[in-house]
């Protein structure tokens, strides 16, 4: 029986969960929520109140950032190592940063119907992987790996089932599990913390901010979402959940990849309905709250509870054996998925370990030969010394030359393996360049698409602008004597051009005459009109459209 301390560290909160492995059965022992001021203090108070001084402690690496190469599968473990610190070194280059200041972990697995290995290459600062161990003053950590790939440990999926994951916790990640297999994690920036920090400022309560959030409600009705109108918190929170979902959309549309369903977790899945939300938004897939598959529906506790701290359960899960366990920052260890290079076993010696007997061992008798050399050879004994003598010179000479032959061989093998070594990395490099271009070209025309709808904002807002004085002019121009203008109002309705009229006279004739004319002159179109009398005048309210 083995038991470990998830620890998820986000800002102002952690996220614990104490999980207990005995055979194929997992216990949760401990978990919960604690918000804090100061981290080293907090994380304490954890590993105390769970008693969990004396167990494996796995907490989430921060401000990680991932990297994707493809590599050829024809090269050996160190060539493989090389190449890949190599395409880290030109992305360190790139970005004008030095490599020197990063620890990195990597995983990669054999592309289907490729040559190719698809690596993914995790890399954080060094300070940052040492703030992490200094905020912990007692227990042992014995794992510190991202949220990105550790959550997929509290998930089961079938062989050949797609699935993606939207973890909102500091910030969203997006993680995409294809095959059984963690493919690709990114990260996008919005996420919960804008939110409570909003909610936090007014309530001057981080862990009220939360509890606010936990308490909100989406309705969805007939495709279209609203909001509880007693909460004024969820203007924050619908803006910023719209955002993730736009962002989501793109990924998927990137990925070209057929997703079987999009579990959601993290902070922000506490608001209720968020589910349902993101289900009108993906009409396909099918989007459910991420469920760890360990845990079952007790009486005592609701399952909500232990959804709220996924992160810390899928990163106890880390420590005792589950996911990829090569990504770890805590360790030093590689995923090298080829096979191990077979070795010879040395040939095991006799050894005689019996006691030496008293009585003195026999001597095996020497066999003496008489070989009587003297004399002349005869012709048959000189036509096998001839014998003899050509066939060591042919060996001799045999030897010689295939000692050669075997010594070009393998020389020329090597210049060809070199090549091999020196193609394989231009098109590793080629293959990176192709894939940065393809995303700044992404991004360009993205920026494009938003300037064209920016700009037709600014026509729409000019057009308007020149609309209005020419209503006011042909208004003047028809209006009776004996009608008073009290209002007009310009509503967003119909992209801004529709208008409400207010007006009164003592005359309801005259009134109607500016109506007609109103419609005649073709100042309005679909022009509607109600009216209501007082003790003094006839009031009437005309709506219509501009041209």
């Amino acid at each position: 029986m083995s038991s470990s301390l998830g620890l998820c560290i986000e800002k102002n909160l952690i996220k614990y969960a104490k999980v207990t492995k005995n055979r194929d059965e997992l216990k949760v022992d401990a978990f919960g929520i604690k918000f804090y001021e100061d981290v080293k203090v907090a994380i304490k108070q954890v590993i105390s109140e769970t008693l969990s001084e004396n167990i494996p402690i796995s907490i989430n690496l921060t401000n990680e950032v991932y990297n994707y190469f493809n590599v050829s599968t024809l090269l050996n473990k160190n060539d493989l190592k090389a190449e890949i610190e190599k395409n880290f070194d030109n992305y360190c280059e790139k970005k004008k940063i030095s490599s020197a200041d990063y620890e990195s972990r990597y995983s990669m697995y054999k592309e289907d119907g490729k040559d190719t290995f698809k690596v993914m290459h995790v890399s954080a600062l060094k300070s940052d992987i040492n703030n992490v161990l200094d905020n912990v003053e007692t227990g042992k950590v014995s794992s510190i790996t991202p949220i990105g790939t550790s959550i997929a440990n509290i998930i089961l999926t079938k062989p050949n089932e797609n699935v993606i994951v939207v973890n909102m916790d500091d910030e969203t990640i997006i993680t995409s599990i294809i095959n059984q297999k963690v493919n690709d994690v990114k990260k996008i920036k919005q996420g919960p913390t804008n939110i409570l920090k909003k909610i936090a400022g007014k309530e001057n309560s981080y862990s009220k901010a939360y509890e606010i959030c936990k308490n909100s409600t989406i309705y969805t009705m007939e495709g279209k979402e609203t909001i509880d109108e007693g909460n004024e918190y969820m203007g924050f929170i619908i803006p910023t959940l719209y955002k993730v979902v736009t962002d989501l959309q793109k990924y998927i549309a990137k990925s070209k990849v057929v997703y079987d369903k999009i579990y959601i977790t993290g902070t922000l899945s506490v608001v209720n309905n968020i589910d349902l939300y993101f289900q009108e938004f993906f009409q396909v897939e099918k989007c459910e709250i991420l469920k760890p598959f360990f845990i079952k529906d007790r009486a005592k506790i609701n399952i909500k509870d232990y959804i709220e701290v996924n992160s810390a359960l899928a990163l106890a899960l880390q420590d005792l054996g589950y996911g990829m366990q090569e990504i770890n920052f805590q360790k030093q260890t590689f995923s090298m998925p080829i096979p191990d290079i077979l070795k010879k076993e040395p040939s095991k010696e006799n050894v005689n370990n019996e006691k030496s007997s008293s009585k003195p061992k026999k001597t095996p008798k020497k066999v003496q030969v008489d070989m009587d050399m003297s004399g002349k050879l005869e012709k048959s004994e000189k036509w096998m010394l001839r014998g003899a003598g050509l066939i060591i010179a042919i060996v001799i000479v045999y030897s010689i030359f295939s000692f050669y032959i075997y010594g070009r061989i393998n020389n020329k093998l090597q210049e060809a393996q070199d090549s091999i070594d020196y193609s394989d990395s231009q098109i590793a490099m080629a293959s990176s360049d192709i894939n940065e271009i393809n995303a700044k070209a992404t991004e360009y025309n993205e920026m494009i698409d938003d300037l064209n709808n920016v700009n037709k904002k600014i026509e729409t807002n000019l057009d308007s602008k020149g609309q209005i004085p020419n209503l006011l002019t042909n208004i003047m121009s028809i209006i009776p004597k004996n009608v008073q203008i009290t209002a007009i109002e310009n509503t967003e309705d119909n992209d801004g051009k529709h208008i409400i009229i207010k007006a009164q006279s003592e005359y309801y004739d005259e009134l109607g005459y500016f109506k007609v004319k109103l419609k005649e002159e073709g100042i309005l179109t679909n022009v509607v009109s109600s009216q209501d009398t007082t003790d003094s005048f006839v009031e009437m309210v005309i709506e219509g459209d501009l041209l």
